[in-house]
């Protein structure tokens, strides 16, 4: 089995920059992942792993294969080198480089009534994971980024998701693509909005529907108010007028379970 030592390799050298730059991700069409949870959900989500470094130290052969399975190249790593690696203090001794998938709307596959979340040019990688992790424990049936601003695969998504961008139904396109797909799939579309806004648990979301959500610091754009088969509010009773944007979104995601009785 290969081994590296040293954290000036070439290849590890190339690694980095895999993790800390968008473009190497884009070009290469792979990603890193980091951490046993987060490659068994990968598995799990039907993405395929290229290479798999480990510490020998803090897990074995076996157990490495047990979690990442048989198909990738492994190579032995100091823990210099994971160090080199490791986007996160605690550390669990595993990295994996895994092929990136198509986000396209065109493969997005949806049953009859779906509950969808769609979150336009969402920033901070921090709130992008937590919305994923929220549209995990509620089981909806896809999570649609509008105008994405935020590579999917950085690994602050990966890992603030803690894994769920592996475990959800996702797609990427821009506001007109999303909003053209809604609409010929039937879905009425509920936009989280201060303008013009019924209180968000006085709609019905039995039937096909879109929560929508946009920036902190803006909201949604006018093509989403204009499109809406409603906009919706949460009420506000301190001195501020919004709240974070992922969690509104949860929000708003448990009312709609809450009436579609928590069934899938």
């Amino acid at each position: 089995m290969k081994q590296i030592t040293s954290a000036q390799n070439p290849y590890i050298k190339q690694l980095v920059q895999l993790q800390e730059k968008a473009k190497a991700r884009r070009q290469s069409g792979t990603f890193i992942i980091e951490g046993q949870r987060e490659l068994e959900l990968a598995r799990k989500g039907g993405y395929e792993l290229e290479t798999v470094l480990f510490v020998p130290e803090m897990l074995s052969e076996t157990q490495v294969s047990a979690i990442a399975g048989t198909k990738p190249e492994y190579i032995q790593i100091s823990r210099e080198v994971y160090q080199k690696l490791a986007y996160r203090d605690t550390t669990e001794g595993v990295i994996a480089i895994a092929k990136t998938k198509s986000l396209s709307l065109m493969d997005l596959v949806l049953k009859e009534n779906p509950l969808i979340l769609v979150a336009e040019a969402t920033e901070k990688p921090g709130n992008l994971g937590a919305m994923l992790r929220t549209a995990d424990a509620a089981k909806l049936d896809a999570v649609i980024i509008a105008n994405p601003k935020t590579d999917m695969y950085n690994p602050n998504v990966v890992r603030s998701s803690v894994g769920c961008l592996f475990t959800n139904n996702i797609a990427t396109g821009t506001t007109d693509e999303v909003i053209d797909y809604l609409k010929k799939h039937h879905i009425n579309i509920y936009c989280a909005t201060l303008q013009d806004s019924a209180m968000y648990h006085e709609q019905e979301y039995k039937t096909g529907s879109a929560l929508v959500v946009g920036t902190e610091a803006t909201g949604l754009t006018q093509a989403w108010r204009d499109a809406s088969t409603r906009n919706i509010i949460i009420p506000m009773q301190g001195e501020i007028d919004s709240m974070n944007v992922s969690v509104a979104a949860a929000i708003l995601i448990f009312e709609a379970k809450r009436q579609r009785d928590f069934k899938l």
